[in-house]
């Protein structure tokens, strides 16, 4: 009995306008930039015509994406609301596949922007066996004292001990796969954003994704207990925003590019992977063959990482010892530099930057639920 299982962060999956670019330019669209708007009125009629010509493109890819990873359960990043997720699945999914993910979850957490995490659903497997709603938990609720989680990192950051650990939340969802119990966490972590006290961004917003980090695993702990809960039915699936490795980019298309991997001194995922708790099934691919973003800010600085998850629990984990997750990325723009062996054929209306699936892609993998 098999469960195709996947993770996307779907870039601003949104039913409504984000206006705020009119007064914060690191919120308003390149092209807008490009036109000189007289008021905000003018700015709002541009935004609507902005992202209603981008918006279908965009979503077509997303919707391709999501039809190429074959996937039974699909865990989402930066979801709107639930009528977003309805719209996009009856409107684009749907032209895809038919009757697919009937059943979604999501609920409102911590997000400035409102972009939520959320679940897709399939009544049964592609195997036939049925997949049955036990229960969902919101975990946005969270503090850092609730945990005691609070630390000297965070106070640095102006953070408060009252403060809520979860930017977006950890969407706790118990199902029955074929009548076999399987809990599914899912996951938005702080992004890493702009360098700020001599740090980079990464550096500078890591104590947070190490709370965030620990506190999954408390609740994951909490749940089946310390002793036990390592050896329970169990992922954590989302993105992270954080790495292990990435892979730096030089050289270019005229003579050539260079990829060399850099492995990172720490990051809030050994939190989770630490006394082998659970495992991150995607490296279990090659060095080179594990990234699922590309970042760039010019050509000085590029590189390839993973920021998209599938953890498994350990004992799920060795039941699965051969399983290999899989990379869709056959939405990825054109500018994204892809090493040797690793083209693949995008799909039609994908632009060099946009339209695009999403600047993440998904990734899946096949279990034995035993």
């Amino acid at each position: 009995m098999s469960l195709r299982l996947a993770t996307f962060n779907v870039e601003n999956l949104m039913n409504r306008f984000d206006f705020s670019g009119f007064r914060n330019e690191l919120h308003q669209d390149r092209v807008l930039s490009l036109y000189e708007i007289k008021d905000e009125a003018e700015y709002r009629q541009l935004e609507r015509a902005r992202a209603i010509s981008h918006t279908d493109d965009a979503r077509q890819l997303s919707a391709l994406a999501i039809a190429a990873a074959r996937a039974d359960i699909f865990c989402l990043q930066e979801v709107d609301n639930i009528e977003a997720l309805r719209a996009f699945e009856y409107g684009y999914l749907f032209k895809m596949i038919g009757h697919g993910y009937r059943e979604k979850y999501t609920t409102q957490g911590n997000d400035g922007r409102g972009i939520d995490v959320a679940v897709m659903v399939r009544d049964q497997t592609v195997h036939g066996q049925p997949i049955e709603f036990v229960s969902m938990r919101s975990h946005a609720h969270l503090t850092y004292a609730d945990l005691d989680l609070f630390t000297p990192g965070l106070a640095e950051l102006g953070e408060e001990p009252h403060e809520r650990i979860f930017r977006r939340d950890c969407l706790e969802l118990d199902l029955r796969i074929g009548g076999k119990p399987m809990t599914i966490y899912t996951v938005h972590f702080k992004s890493m954003g702009s360098p700020r006290n001599g740090l980079n961004g990464r550096d500078a917003t890591m104590p947070v994704r190490f709370a965030e980090a620990a506190a999954v695993r408390r609740i994951i702990e909490d749940r089946f207990g310390v002793d036990h809960a390592a050896d329970k039915r169990w992922a954590i699936c989302g993105d992270f925003n954080d790495y292990r490795e990435r892979v730096v980019i030089t050289g270019d298309a005229h003579n050539g590019f260079a990829f060399d991997p850099v492995r990172e001194a720490r990051s809030s995922i050994d939190v989770l992977t630490a006394g082998d708790f659970c495992e991150n099934v995607v490296e279990r691919r090659a060095e080179l063959d594990r990234w699922t973003l590309y970042h760039t800010r010019g050509p000085a600085e590029r590189h390839l990482c993973q920021l998209d998850y599938i953890m498994l629990s350990r004992g799920l984990a060795r039941r699965n010892a051969t399983a290999m997750p899989e990379i869709v990325r056959a939405g990825q723009p054109f500018r994204t530099p892809f090493p040797p062996g690793q083209e693949v054929d995008r799909f039609p209306r994908t632009g060099w930057d946009r339209p695009k699936a999403s600047d993440h892609c998904p990734v899946v993998v096949e279990l034995d639920i035993a």
